[in-house]
């Protein structure tokens, strides 16, 4: 049928902040809807707490609410906005949740909202446990033996009469939150009680464990006219147990017999008819490898994590056909994007091999457990294809960027044969590696199959380039070798490596042999018709269609399907350079790689405007990128996309063959800014900063020097290699010190040293990663902490905003609370600010970006560090302060002049209400890490307040974190380190003053009391009960305030708290200043106060 004639006006949910289970995906999903929603004249309005995404922007949805994601917020917009509908199905778990809320609450009924695409009785029958088993059993698809329980004693219960291990799965709760495996009855009640907490319902599955079966995974989708389609279908590598999440994910199925290929698309497309989902739907399934036995595991009635994949590895755009069909439309009635030709009414068919590895964050966290379970743990993702699963497998490795190259884990040669055995039993993100090292050892693929439940046919492909590693290393180098080598995805670097000769050698001898990159198109229909959409990976076989000419919107012609930003200044639709030839410039973008702490969506954020900045100037546009769940990698946000790793070699092979006017490296994070001189040595002009400008930043004797020549003061410090070293510097500047790597992101292996010990541990811990740079000992300043973004055309500067951090300097900034405007920062140091910025910028060469952090100091403003390049807070500062950044350093990077485009120069002018950003974390996923902050950065993701007064916008930013504030008559512990116990003092008066009553440690309620604070004394950690750990188990504590001691000690009793903090969901604080935020947002803030800000009419 065609578009609902009723539908006016949408009202789309986001996903909030990223945290683990929820990342990137919704931000593609979300801004590929709110597009086609537009496309088709229907007015959008969108609310999502997190200011990082792009479907925040103003130019996304008409109306926009960077808003918690609660009833209160979403009501009020409902309210003011008057939708007639609400589409819930695309802000993940999180949309989900809220749209299920505001309907059994008849909020929406109140104000006249249906909800569109799946009922609420459908969802409640994929989403509620006991639903989706009733709903399964009345349509005859098997479910594990299994119950819904509401209570601890009714797990352990049912777990008695099937036998452990069981698998336990709460309701309602994204990437496996509060699941788990329980092996005996303490676990059970643990994992049991956890998941019933955080589920939405108060309800878990308990089910047998079938860990060992392969997990089969559907994506499929239907149309209100009951079209059913399967759009592709997954197959972990990693057996059921693993979070899919975690898991290595190949598309199409690879070890399916015909038969039960057929078996469970049929059980998939009959289970979305049943369920009567209106839209994208993914249905994982449990399959016996020995027989035929199957199981559903669950459904998601919803775009999910794995979508994103799908559509990339298909090139079938799911989010936006399931936006279409909310607004009515069957699938026979839209167009296929990708051929142009066809409808979207047809199963994609793919001639090559689609890989996925988790990006998990074990070398941020290393003292983090690596066992992987039902619960996620990866913060992100690669995907990688080939025309083999070798060869997208090795570019998948290689796209991690982490210090692996090849199934060769650095450190596995020298570990005994029967460790290795050993090892094969752990179920950890390096069990790939050591499955290839038993390979090496002679292993048979039988006896590892029987141990790690590996299909036999994944194991000969392992075995494949275990073999091939072997032949190179024996130097074969012939050309039957080198070409096979090339089309199993060996890098021209790894080849070099196993034969003991250069890169350069190695890409001579194939080029002569012409042994050389080929690119694919990804057309969804294995040829069957031509495809419209410059969507490629690399191969050494076959046609290079690449070579084939596109048809490009004219130099000059604004290019189609992208926001026009009428609210951009000087956003002409002229070309660059008009004296110049009216030949195309080809620009290549390169993407920021896979999600992960310290470079998260953000740099996405930055890719994607640059590119749409570029094509509204008429040029010719190219992304490279890996990740699947973002913005970039869409089909048509770029004029050509280039699927493929983030490495020197692979970006190479793209120069050859575009032969880029120029490329853009800042907008990329410190994945692209790390390509720079690679891609100055290929011979391509870097638009924007040089090469020497960002080593100048980096090299700490240059930039010394520099600030030297500028007057510009910074702490003392040196730079070191050793830990003697690293020693002799701390003991000349004087502890405390700030240890930290250079060239790294999210303050990465960054640690404030108090003593000797601290530096040889931090040292330890740095060089357990080869470090290709040195290593910076600063003296560990601790004062207010001020950070900048600029843009600098070479003459003039242009800083949006200047952003104050309310945790003093030591905890990294992606993990302090910002607020915008500045609060405490006098005049004159503002003027300092822009001085040095502009000083800066001048003397590094920046054209472009730049993002300098100050400390000040004794009234003194000094130079942290200089990034030039886009940063974390790029996309918050844009939105608050309404300057489009990365549009005008877009054209600064191209020619133009500050002056003459619209915006001004200097500081510009502060706004006349408040922003604060919080950040987000996702401890309770990654048992064992130290919760405590400091300089190494932690958070996942980010939320956004926005209110007139400064109380209020706090407010609002710990309710779209989740944080809660202790209510009057409230309790709170308290437990400090000695050097903080006076400060402590007001901080717990304030809390007293609101009728909170305030337990303590025996030192710190000791210091309470003397000071006059009311406090009851509690137990230590290793005292009798009840001590501090069983009040936190009680649920009976509303806050937890715990300032952590130095070093990184996991033995000691403040971790312990922390942890058990997390464990039970109780907010714990371990920075002074973040517990008087949550005092000033007790004391000021007013919830009945707090109102909806629409950004797009700031």
């Amino acid at each position: 049928m065609p578009k609902n004639p009723s539908i006016h006006k949408v009202l789309v949910l986001g996903s909030g902040p990223i945290v683990i289970g929820q990342a990137a995906e919704f931000d593609y999903a979300g801004t590929q809807a709110c597009r086609a929603l537009k496309e088709e004249g229907v007015e959008v309005v969108l609310v999502n707490s997190n200011p990082a995404t792009i479907m925040t922007d103003k130019d996304i949805a008409d109306h926009v609410y960077i808003e918690p994601l609660n009833l209160a917020s979403v009501e009020q917009v409902i309210q003011i906005e008057r939708p007639d509908s609400i589409l819930p199905t695309l802000g993940g778990q999180t949309g989900l949740n809220l749209a299920m809320n505001l309907h059994e609450q008849g909020i929406l009924d109140r104000y006249g909202v249906r909800l569109l695409g799946t009922s609420p009785e459908s969802i409640r029958k994929a989403e509620d446990r006991q639903g989706f088993k009733d709903a399964m059993e009345s349509i005859g698809q098997p479910c594990v033996t299994s119950d819904v329980v509401e209570s601890v004693e009714s797990a352990v219960r049912f777990a008695a009469s099937i036998g452990y291990p069981v698998i336990v799965r709460p309701a309602y709760t994204l990437g496996g939150t509060g699941g788990g495996i329980a092996y005996d009855e303490p676990s059970l009640r643990e994992i049991a009680g956890r998941g019933i907490q955080l589920s939405r319902v108060g309800q878990v599955l308990i089910e047998r464990c079938i860990a060992g079966w392969k997990e089969i995974e559907f994506e499929v989708m239907r149309d209100s006219a009951g079209n059913v389609i399967q759009i592709c279908s997954m197959e972990n590598i990693d057996p059921v147990g693993v979070h899919t999440g975690d898991s290595i994910v190949v598309a199409p199925t690879q070890t399916l017999a015909n038969r039960e290929y057929q078996m469970l698309r049929t059980a998939a497309l009959d289970i979305i008819s049943a369920l009567e989902i209106e839209g994208g739907c993914n249905c994982q399934f449990a399959l016996n490898p020995d027989s035929f036995e199957y199981a559903v595991i669950e459904v998601n009635p919803r775009v999910s994590r794995s979508s994103a994949l799908a559509s990339k590895a298909t090139g079938y755009p799911i989010a936006k056909v399931a936006a279409k069909i909310a607004l009515g439309y069957t699938l026979d009635e839209i167009p296929n994007a990708v051929t142009g030709k066809t409808t979207a009414c047809f199963e994609p068919t793919l001639d090559y091999c689609v890989l996925k590895l988790p990006r998990l964050p074990f070398d941020k966290f290393t003292t983090a457990s690596r066992t992987l379970g039902t619960q996620m743990k990866a913060t992100g993702e690669v995907m990688a294809i080939g025309n083999s699963f070798e060869g997208a497998l090795m570019k998948a490795i290689r796209s991690l960027e982490l210090p692996v190259k090849s199934l060769r884990l650095p450190g596995l040669g020298e570990v005994y044969t029967e460790d290795i055995e050993d090892r094969l039993v752990n179920i950890d993100d390096q069990r790939l590696f050591v499955v290839a090292e038993a390979l090496r050892r002679g292993f048979s693929p039988e006896k590892i199959n029987k141990i790690t439940k590996y299909d036999l046919w994944f194991l000969d492909r392992f075995k494949n380039i275990v073999d091939m590693e072997s032949r190179l290393d024996h130097g074969h180098l012939d050309e039957d070798t080198l070409r096979t080598a090339k089309e199993m995805g060996f890098s021209d670097a790894w080849i070099a490596a196993l034969t003991g000769k250069e890169r350069g050698e190695i890409k001579t001898l194939r080029e002569s042999f012409g042994i050389r990159p080929a690119f694919k198109m990804v057309d969804t229909c294995a040829a069957e018709f031509e495809a419209q959409t410059p969507y490629y990976y690399s191969t050494y076989d076959g046609e290079n269609e690449a070579d084939q000419p596109l048809c490009l919107p004219e130099v000059g012609r604004v290019a189609p399907g992208i926001p026009a930003a009428p609210w951009l200044a000087a956003s002409t639709q002229a070309p660059h350079r008009t004296r110049e030839s009216r030949e195309r410039r080809k620009v290549l973008v390169l993407g920021s790689g896979p999600i992960r702490i310290g470079q998260g969506i953000e740099f996405d954020y930055c890719s994607v405007h640059s590119v749409w900045a570029l094509k509204r100037l008429g040029c010719e546009t190219i992304i490279i990128n890996n990740n699947p769940e973002t913005v970039s990698t869409d089909f048509d946000v770029a004029d050509k996309l280039y699927f493929e790793p983030l490495t020197a070699e692979d970006v190479e092979a793209v120069v050859e063959q575009e032969r880029p006017w120029g490329a853009v490296v800042q907008f990329g994070g410190q994945t692209a800014i790390k390509l720079t001189q690679a891609l100055t040595d290929m011979g391509v002009p870097i638009l924007g900063t040089p090469a020497d400008g960002v080593d100048a930043a980096e090299d700490r004797e240059r930039f010394d020097e520099i600030l030297q020549q500028c007057g510009i003061p910074r702490a003392q410090g040196r730079t070191v290699y050793t830990t003697d070293e690293a020693l002799a510097a701390a003991r000349e500047v004087g502890y405390p010190v700030l240890v930290r790597p250079s060239y790294v992101l999210g303050g990465q292996g960054m640690e404030i040293a108090y003593n000797d010990r601290n530096i040889t541990e931090f040292m330890r811990i740095i060089n357990q990663v080869e470090q290709e740079h040195p290593i910076l000992v600063d003296k560990y300043l601790c004062g207010r902490e001020v950070e900048v973004d600029g843009v600098f055309d070479g003459e003039d500067l242009l800083i949006p905003g200047i952003m104050e951090h309310m945790e003093r300097a030591g905890v990294h900034s992606g993990d302090s609370i910002s607020v915008y405007p500045p609060m405490h920062i006098k005049d004159c140091h503002k003027q300092t600010i822009l001085r040095y910025t502009r000083d800066l910028s001048r003397a590094l060469g920046v054209i472009g970006l730049v993002n300098i952090q100050f400390i000040i100091y004794d009234d003194q403003i000094y130079v942290i560090e200089v990034n030039p390049r886009s940063s974390r807070t790029i996309p918050y500062i844009s939105k608050v302060t309404g300057v489009p950044i990365i549009d005008l350093a877009t054209r600064v990077m191209l020619g133009e002049k500050l002056r003459d485009l619209g915006c001004g120069t200097g500081i510009y002018r502060e706004a006349d209400y408040y922003a604060v950003k919080m950040p987000v974390f996702s401890f309770e996923k990654l048992t064992d890490v130290d919760t405590g902050l400091g300089p190494e950065m932690k958070s996942t993701g980010e939320c956004l307040g926005l209110a007139e007064s400064f109380p209020q916008a706090l407010l609002k930013a710990f309710k779209g974190a989740g944080m809660k504030v202790p209510k009057r008559g409230g309790r709170i512990i308290i437990t400090v380190r000695d050097e903080d116990k006076d400060e402590i003092v007001d901080i717990a008066r304030g809390f007293a003053d609101m009728n909170i009553e305030i337990l303590a440690t025996p030192g710190t309620c000791d210091a309470l009391r003397t000071a006059g604070v009311p406090a009851r004394k509690v137990a230590r950690v290793s005292e009798a009960h009840p001590n501090i750990l069983d009040m936190i188990s009680s649920g009976s504590v509303d806050l937890v305030i715990d300032t952590p001691t130095r070093g990184r000690r996991h033995d000691t009793d403040g971790f312990r708290i922390r942890r058990s903090a997390v464990e039970h969901s109780v907010p714990c604080v371990t920075a002074l200043d973040t517990a008087r935020a949550m005092l000033t947002v007790r004391t000021q803030g007013r919830s009945a106060d707090l109102r909806p800000l629409d950004i797009t009419k700031i």
